[in-house]
């Protein structure tokens, strides 16, 4: 992927990609959660009228970007902080 060009995504392919990873998730739960987070500015949805059925897709918008970067970093440093705990270190 280039990162001039975000990679886009149908949310039908992100629960497969989901379930693929081990992370079990309903579109009951997933459809919702991607139009907040079009609503909050973090995801950009477009229409794909050229086959025969419309379909939605979404990318990451850059604040998005910016969230995501955030937030891993802030998974990580917990990650690292209960590593740390489970082996017995201060």
């Amino acid at each position: 992927m280039r990162p001039d060009r975000p990679r886009r995504g149908y949310g039908y392919a992100l629960l497969e990609t989901l379930g693929d990873a081990g992370v079990a998730v309903d579109g009951n739960t997933l459809y919702p959660l991607l139009r907040r987070l079009e609503k909050q500015g973090l995801l950009i949805s477009e229409w794909n009228t050229e086959e025969s059925r419309p379909r939605k897709f979404y990318r990451v918008s850059p604040e998005g970007a910016r969230v995501r970067t955030g937030l891993l970093r802030e998974w990580q440093d917990l990650g690292a902080s209960i590593s740390r705990l489970t082996r017995g270190e201060r």
